[in-house]
This record gives structure tokens, C-alpha cells and sequence, in this order.
């Protein structure tokens, strides 16, 4: 991922697994957040769990502009404060109760969580359009061996054999995140093509892993 030595970006998720009104989980290099979208629209991360009593916040709902937790239904904003405690609806709730949130960027169809503090943007893939993302049972070297080539500067992988498909991955926990991304005026026969192509480096590389591991 670009890093600047202050930070660094990460592709969490594909704007289309976040429509407004939903949040989902995810993963950074600083642990799990709730990933979510507002009715409004606006995209904030907050760290994955609740203040209250630690349940996660991914397993929560969104109410308008805000973020409740599923537990006793506390309730953040977009900025991280507590805005609402229905046990007491008539308190306002003190600054200090907070839940700590993470820059996010919206780019190409892609969410991009920032790790410290980046000083530039991430990065733009204007001829490319993301199609779908998987969870990879295997490292970034399993997947450079059967995917054929290395990854570039911003994570990239362009497929030897097929130039108009390109995997963006995103190391994480025990596993790697890939983003599968297509030339733009590609046809729906060739988005097909691409998703089997990733689906078979999926078993190949987690295949390739497991070898290692034994």
C-alpha cells in the first residue's frame, strides 16, 4: 500500500457492499472496525466496539446519521460521540463517552481506511472498475506465485495472461482481502471470466499455502 513513512492506505471494501442505511465489519493494521454508511450517505469507521460493554459495533444498525449498538442500543455519530442512551433519553450524554473513528476516503468504487496519517491521497485507478471482493486464505507471496507477477507500488497485481484484469490486495489479519478489478468497457462476458479467474487463483494460492504450512 502507498506509504509516506506518516502513514499509509488500506482498501477495506468496495463502495457497493456499503449502501446508505448498513454497516459491515472490516479489518486495518490498528484492529476491526464497523464500516457504515449513513441514510444521508456519509462513510465513517469506528472502532468495533461499543464503550457500554464492548459488544461490537458491526453487529450493530444504523438510524439515520448515527450508529447504534444491537446491546442496549447506544448511540454514535459520525465524529465518534455518544449522542443518545435510551435508558436515559433525557441525558446528554458526557463528551468523554466516545468510540475512537479513522479517516475514510471514497475513490473508484473503493473505501480506503487511512493507517496514521498520510500525506497524500490514495490512489486513483481511473480505467479500472472493481467488480467483487475475496477473502484470501493466503499471503501476499502465495498469491504473487500462482497470480504469475508481483505486486506494484499500490498493491496491484496485473494478470500476465489477461492485462485487462488487475487484483488489488489488502494483507490483513491471517489472510489477505482481494479486490478484483476489470478495464472499464469490458463486457459482462469478460466480468465472468475475470470472477472464475479469481476464484481459481483464490484455490490455487490458499492450496499453495497450506503446502507451506505442512
Amino acid at each position: 500500500m502507498p506509504f509516506d513513512g506518516a502513514g499509509s492506505w488500506a482498501p477495506v471494501a468496495l463502495s457497493s457492499d456499503l449502501p446508505p442505511g448498513t454497516v459491515i465489519p472490516a479489518w486495518t493494521a490498528a484492529g476491526p472496525i464497523a464500516l457504515w454508511r449513513s441514510q444521508s450517505g456519509r462513510v465513517t469507521a469506528s472502532v468495533d466496539r461499543c464503550p457500554h460493554r464492548g459488544m461490537r459495533l458491526s453487529h450493530g444498525f444504523v438510524r439515520g446519521e448515527a450508529l447504534s449498538c444491537i446491546y442496549h442500543g447506544w448511540s454514535y455519530s459520525p465524529s465518534g460521540g455518544c449522542i443518545r442512551i435510551p435508558a436515559h433519553p433525557d441525558l446528554a450524554p458526557p463528551e468523554t463517552i466516545r468510540v475512537a473513528v479513522q479517516r475514510v476516503e471514497e475513490s473508484g468504487g473503493i473505501l480506503w481506511i487511512a493507517a496514521g496519517q498520510p500525506a497524500t491521497q490514495p490512489p486513483r485507478f481511473d480505467k479500472l472498475i472493481p467488480l467483487r471482493s475475496l477473502t484470501m486464505e493466503a499471503d501476499v507471496a502465495a498469491i504473487e506465485i500462482v497470480a504469475g507477477a508481483k505486486t506494484d507500488a499500490n498493491g496491484l497485481i496485473h494478470l500476465p495472461d489477461f492485462p485487462w484484469i488487475v487484483l488489488l490486495l489488502a494483507p490483513q489479519d491471517k489472510h489477505t482481502l482481494l479486490h478484483l478489478m476489470i478495464e472499464h468497457d469490458r463486457s459482462p462476458a469478460n466480468r465472468l471470466t475475470a470472477s472464475r479467474i479469481a476464484e481459481s487463483l483464490r484455490r490455487r494460492a490458499e492450496e499453495r499455502q497450506r503446502e507451506n504450512a505442512e
